[in-house]
């Protein structure tokens, strides 16, 4: 796991614009990315910014990169909680809530529809894919859109911009954490 990669896939959260990112990484050493996982919460907790794995496949590791207190405020949306609950999360803490999805990750193939949640999308989106088995949506972009298309495409394009000045930012020496906006920083948004 890169820094490089953390500026390509986490840009929006890093910024403080989203809660959380996921992407997954190629693992040719568990030692080696336990490594590389301490060293950046080492770098990043100071910013409000926590680096966990949550799901090993295929040689290779499914990482999530998040913000708990907007974790937290993210998951106090009622139709958050109900969705959430559903499927039997522990809403007293986002840590537990964290832990739930990652049993619920490795409980079977793919992903469970309410990751969303962790992500920063809509509730009413999450819950409409779920109900509409991911049909008749009306746009697309970082999720399936079912509600409010023009803020979702803002939102869409906000994150795009925001990882392309991170990348550009990166390339001419910039440090992921120089770029990390701390959470006392970074607005909700």
């Amino acid at each position: 796991m890169s820094d490089k990669m953390l500026i390509d896939h986490c840009s929006p959260t890093l910024a403080g614009l989203k809660t959380g990112s996921m992407f997954s990484c190629t693992v040719n050493s568990m030692e080696e990315l336990y490594s590389d996982i301490r060293k950046a919460n080492d770098l990043l907790v100071d910013k409000g910014i926590r680096v966990l794995p949550l799901k090993y496949y295929s040689n290779r590791m499914l990482i999530y990169v998040y913000r708990p207190e907007k974790l937290e405020l993210d998951l106090k949306n009622s139709l958050a909680k109900e969705l959430l609950l559903r499927q039997g999360y522990d809403l007293s803490c986002p840590e537990r809530s964290v832990i739930r999805l990652i049993e619920r990750l490795n409980e079977k193939e793919g992903f469970p529809h309410e990751v969303g949640l962790f992500l920063s999308y809509p509730p009413e989106d999450v819950d409409a894919f779920i109900n509409n088995k991911a049909e008749g949506f009306k746009a697309v972009g970082c999720w399936k859109v079912y509600n409010n298309v023009d803020k979702a495409l803002k939102t869409f394009e906000k994150y795009k911009k925001c990882t392309d000045v991170y990348v550009k930012k990166f390339s001419m020496g910039n440090s992921v954490y120089k770029l990390a906006v701390s959470s006392k920083l970074s607005k909700i948004t």
